[in-house]
């Protein structure tokens, strides 16, 4: 069998590329439907907070999404061989309906298969710490930013184009059934494996008319999803970008005024690195550098765990199983200062919900007079603090989390 195309017949690469993109598409959209069932099964109330269920979603999320991005570059090669090879004729040029109209499905196709998954991938770079694609390229895309209300904009357009997507293909398979059963002609097989003897129909002459009826479709199913209010905030949405409900933390007397800081950390997540930071904490701080070696002062930081922001799993992080903001709402970071022959460390002890355990904080200081900029990172086990119990495994979750602190402050004199 010729791989190239004929006035007559697909060409072997042709069918290959077909077929696997059958196999592709009739994967994803069944888990990308689980999932996302599964999804608001977690988020309602009464959810009963199975991280058997909440590992699964992220399993079947993570499959739905590297099988989309397969589609995704192979949607994008099998356009690129389409071009560069003639399109065998239509076995019935005299029914001019059935041809618009199969025509017109061929474009909503091509165009649903690679949209769907770009809106799908924009929406997951825009988004921290959910379900990140099996690939070794990275979880961010150039010129996306992380930000809640552009990932709910491009998860909008995903749905919407996941419809386009499903009915063309419904249309698609029906129209192949109704050549082969009704018709019982040689539609169907022309795209099946091997080699038949098939009709020579006239030389296929392209329309710019299909292509402008899928656009009219793309552009009524966006009118509609806009007055269905696919693109309006969601509840969901507006609550992750809302600032965390907790009490005010109380001013603190220190020897210190911090005047920027960043408090971060970085998790493993279904193999994936993925960061969140704390927005609000404070610091009590009491340093002289007057020793040569030895202890410095003392650093007390008070932590508000409902700040923690970790993109769209920031709800499950305030679990039960996790940080229990509800029941703990702060941890709390005491340490002595020390100055050592190289840098400095902070040897104390941290406590998250009813846990107290010793940790000593290297750090890095450039001291400029009354200014001073702190940076210093550790990492800590997750189970230390009986975070995340219900994983006993890296799995899913790491055990391993980096903290990571940056600041600036200068002398309160």
């Amino acid at each position: 069998m010729s791989r190239s195309n004929s006035h007559s017949r697909y060409g072997s690469v042709a069918k290959g590329f077909h077929w696997v993109m059958a196999l592709l598409i009739l994967t994803a959209i069944p888990l990308g439907l689980i999932a996302n069932d599964l999804a608001h099964q977690i988020s309602g109330p009464g959810f009963d907070g199975s991280q058997a269920t909440i590992t699964r979603v992220f399993l079947l999320f993570s499959l739905h999404k590297t099988i989309g991005i397969a589609v995704f570059f192979t949607a994008l090669l099998r356009i690129m061989w389409a071009i560069s090879q003639p399109k065998p004729g239509l076995l019935h040029p005299d029914r001019k309906l059935e041809s618009w109209a199969a025509e017109t499905v061929h474009w909503l196709l091509y165009g649903s298969l690679v949209l769907v998954p770009l809106f799908g991938w924009i929406e997951h770079a825009a988004t921290s710490g959910f379900a990140p694609i099996w690939w070794s390229f990275g979880q961010d895309l150039p010129l996306v930013p992380k930000s809640e209300s552009v990932a709910h904009f491009f998860a909008s357009l995903h749905v919407i184009f996941v419809w386009v997507l499903i009915v063309s293909l419904l249309l698609h398979i029906a129209g192949a059934l109704k050549h082969h059963v009704i018709d019982r002609d040689a539609t169907l097989r022309r795209m099946l494996p091997g080699k038949s003897e098939l009709p020579q129909p006239a030389e296929h002459i392209a329309s710019s008319i299909p292509m402008l009826s899928a656009l009219a479709v793309w552009a009524a199913t966006l009118g509609t999803g806009v007055l269905l209010g696919f693109f309006a905030a969601s509840d969901q949405t507006t609550t992750q970008l809302a600032p965390a409900q907790s009490a005010p933390l109380q001013q603190v007397a220190s020897g210190w005024a911090v005047q920027t800081g960043t408090l971060g950390i970085s998790i493993t997540q279904m193999g994936s690195q993925v960061s969140g930071s704390f927005t609000e904490w404070t610091a009590a701080i009491n340093f002289d550098d007057a020793a040569p070696v030895g202890p410095v002062g003392d650093v007390e930081v008070t932590i508000t765990i409902a700040s923690f922001d970790l993109g769209t799993v920031t709800a499950q992080a305030m679990g039960p199983d996790y940080f229990d903001s509800a029941t703990f709402p702060t941890a709390i970071f005491t340490a002595q200062l020390e100055k050592l022959d190289v840098d400095y460390q902070a040897v104390g002890t941290l406590t998250i919900r009813d846990k107290v355990v010793p940790l000593t904080l290297p750090f890095t200081l450039d001291l400029q007079g009354d200014h001073a900029v702190m940076s210093g990172s550790v990492t800590l086990d997750r189970l230390d603090f009986d975070i995340g119990k219900s994983l006993p495994d890296e799995t899913s979750l790491g055990f391993g989390v980096e903290v990571k602190i940056d600041l600036a402050a200068d002398r309160v004199n």
